[in-house]
């Protein structure tokens, strides 16, 4: 770790949350990154010593560190969501496994902070990171594996009133739908004849579920990206990629009239019984929503970022 940081005085260590100041404000201390033992050696390893480590410093709750609208444990807020959206991708270098680890043992940090000094905004400030990044479906990092194992845990935070407690009771219990890893939901849909089918009943290497309505301009851009990626397009001609495009509303007479603007190839179809939405089977937060499934319809990508899937595809010969 840097050791960088200033030493507090005696009398700073009676404040909660004071601090070096200048010209009447806090002076930013860098962000204290972590260091790798020099004798790990393995590649792996090292990313993952990393990823689970990476809060350790900034999270130490025996240092005072300034805490207010600007800063958080004496480093900007702005610096802070950087380094939090570094993490993120961080973790998706490292196993599933240690990326469960390293949001755990984040919470559990943050947690510590919040019971050593509650008017510390170093909890709240983890809480909102782990929602915009996480959870929040405009987040290009979105990745509600991620979220979970804070949602769930918040979910039991003493700290909260009943009625947040149960948001976050409500949000684990979705994320935990269809994870990542595990075989997607079965259901079935109508085509524009009334022939029904079921997402089990499709037979590719890979299937696309794509939820989109009609007129949805990212939709469409969707489209638009898979059709501009050669493979990706071979691999539907082919039949190696099947999509599985659903209307989950009833609107179906808006649904019918857009149809031409869909390509013949894929499936085409809604949703007849509503359970999708209303029974919540899969967790559409909003549209358009992508998972992409393996032949034997285990989820390898849930929700995710039209470019991650597409990245993925075109690697896929």
């Amino acid at each position: 770790m840097r050791n960088s940081l200033f030493i507090l005085s005696a009398a700073a260590v009676l404040c909660v949350c004071c601090g070096e100041r200048k010209e009447g404000q806090f002076a930013a201390l860098p962000f204290p990154d972590v260091h790798v033992p020099s004798m790990m050696d393995d590649e792996v390893e090292r990313t993952e010593y990393m990823a689970i480590n990476y809060w350790n410093a900034f999270t130490d709750t025996s240092r005072c560190f300034p805490c207010d609208s600007v800063f958080v444990s004496g480093v900007r807020k702005d610096e802070v969501e950087q380094r939090f959206a570094d993490w993120t991708a961080l973790l998706d270098a490292v196993s599933p496994d240690a990326g469960e680890k390293a949001v755990v043992r984040l919470y559990e940090r943050a947690v510590a902070c919040e019971r050593k000094d509650s008017s510390s905004n170093v909890f709240e400030t983890f809480v909102h990171l782990a929602d915009k990044y996480f959870y929040n479906p405009n987040s290009p990092l979105r990745n509600e594996d991620r979220y979970l194992p804070f949602a769930a845990r918040l979910a039991s935070f003493e700290g909260f009133d009943r009625l947040t407690r149960g948001r976050y009771e409500r949000e684990a219990r979705l994320c935990a739908l269809n994870r990542t890893g595990t075989q997607a939901v079965d259901f079935r849909f109508s085509d524009k004849n009334g022939k029904m089918y079921t997402l089990y009943g499709i037979d590719a290497e890979y299937t696309l579920l794509f939820f989109s309505n009609p007129g949805c301009s990212a939709c469409r851009q969707i489209m638009e990206m898979m059709y501009g990626s050669p493979v990706v397009e071979s691999h539907i001609n082919s039949g190696r990629l099947a999509v599985a495009n659903i209307y989950i509303d009833d609107d179906l007479e808006a649904w019918r009239s857009y149809l031409p603007e869909y390509p013949s190839e894929w499936y085409n179809g809604f949703d007849p019984d509503l359970v999708i939405r209303e029974d919540e089977i899969y967790n559409i937060r909003a549209i358009p929503s992508l998972y992409l499934l393996d032949k034997n319809k285990k989820v390898i990508f849930k929700d995710a970022p039209e470019q991650k899937i597409i990245a993925f595809l075109n690697t896929c010969n």
